[in-house]
């Protein structure tokens, strides 16, 4: 994320950024690393009755999510917002939205609309549910969609209930989904002219998330329960306690199994025909455990994480959220650039995880105000000094 003299990837492409929470602002935060010119649109200050559900401005988590975007405030409740909107519209390349799916229809600003006055805008649309179907209209949050989307009820202990995953995986999912699908329309567009409605939401993109136990069960009949730290059929895969922490281990294939053998001073072991194959090692997974549990009590995490690497057994320390930061591979790999904020100062962002090699993904400028380039953006799309105030005296911006 070094700031570099070669034109950014998407920096001839504009997004109207009509999304908040997170799934949508996930999407355009995307767009907006790469050098797309993303403006964030938003109600002005007493007009949406759930102001802030985004958190405070100056937090952590908007400060995030909304890196490298231009605000302008817009209350397209009111026919000259509406007005202004459609004149961005035919300019932009990109909507992106995160309404309750018949909101759009009631604002005037669905697909058969924006394509009225662009053909070759592109609506991504991130729901909780779809645009259509019997839950349509409800609203959707991650947790939901968690539960919804069968991770809750294979995460956790057997026995001990369903579990949330510790981050907001289907919303973070959904807006890597609707990113994916714009860029692909993008690409299409350049050979059609035409641009085509996105749709996503928070249930798809979870059981997408699932992969392997949905596939389990589609393909096999087998229904995915809980296995706790366990990996659902490679054994031993999973955490291990050591003499002063823990520490994930990942014994896959049939050669892994024999180095760890070796590394843990029990070559023996791996002879036994019982553990020799994967399928024979999970009908006996719970003898394993009892085999090698003990012996990793007797050293500290560190020595086994040097044993294990020198056998080539796959392992890794389990860190808290600090300790990963300062993990010098996690450095190496520049996850955390830095943006200066002009309240909050220098402030470390979570990078992208995708690099390319000459339009890298940059860190341009803080997450805006509210309306902080009101006049810069609509002097663009050709407003003049005048309209602009009139604008703002009509409760408009």
């Amino acid at each position: 994320m070094n700031s570099t003299t070669t034109p950014a990837a998407l920096q001839h492409i504009r997004v109207l950024d009509l999304t908040r929470v997170r799934a949508g602002p996930t999407c355009c935060r995307v767009l907006a690393d790469f050098g797309a010119d993303v403006v964030k649109i938003e109600a002005p200050p007493g007009v949406d009755p759930n102001e802030g559900i985004s958190g405070a401005r100056h937090g952590y988590d908007m400060l995030n999510l909304h890196r490298n975007k231009r605000s302008l405030t817009l209350n397209l409740k009111k026919p000259d917002g509406l007005d202004v909107f459609n004149k961005m519209v035919k300019s932009a390349d990109i909507v992106v939205e995160n309404f309750r799916p018949d909101v759009k229809h009631r604002l005037g600003i669905d697909y058969e609309a924006l394509n009225a006055i662009n053909p070759r805008i592109i609506l991504a649309s991130v729901s909780g549910f779809g645009q259509t179907g019997p839950y349509e209209k409800r609203a959707g949050f991650d947790q939901i969609a968690q539960g919804m989307g069968g991770l809750m009820y294979v995460t956790g202990e057997p026995g001990q209930g369903p579990m949330r995953a510790g981050t907001a995986v289907a919303d973070s999912t959904a807006g890597l989904y609707a990113a994916t699908g714009i860029l692909v329309a993008l690409a299409e567009r350049e050979q059609s002219g035409r641009g085509q409605w996105v749709q996503t939401s928070l249930l798809q993109a979870q059981i997408a998330l699932l992969d392997f136990q949905a596939a389990r069960y589609l393909i096999d009949g087998e229904e995915p329960v809980q296995a706790g730290n366990e990996h659902p059929y490679s054994t031993p895969m999973g955490v291990v306690k050591t003499q002063d922490s823990y520490i994930n281990i990942g014994v896959g294939g049939d050669g892994q199994w024999v180095n760890l053998c070796k590394a843990l001073g029990h070559p023996e072991w791996s002879e036994i025909s019982e553990y020799a194959t994967m399928q024979k090692r999970l009908e006996n997974r719970t003898t394993i455990w009892a085999l090698i549990n003990p012996v990793f009590l007797t050293e500290p995490s560190s020595h086994w994480l040097t044993v294990l690497e020198q056998h080539g057994v796959p392992a890794g320390p389990i860190y808290k959220v600090g300790e990963m930061f300062d993990d010098p591979q996690v450095e190496h790999l520049n996850m955390t650039p830095e943006v200066t904020h002009h309240q909050r100062g220098n402030l470390k962002m979570v990078g992208q995880p995708v690099e390319l090699s000459r339009t890298p993904a940059t860190m341009i400028s803080a997450a805006p105000d509210a309306g902080e380039h009101n006049t810069e953006i609509l002097t663009e799309v050709g407003f003049d000094a005048t309209e602009i105030d009139r604008l703002k005296k009509a409760g408009v911006l």
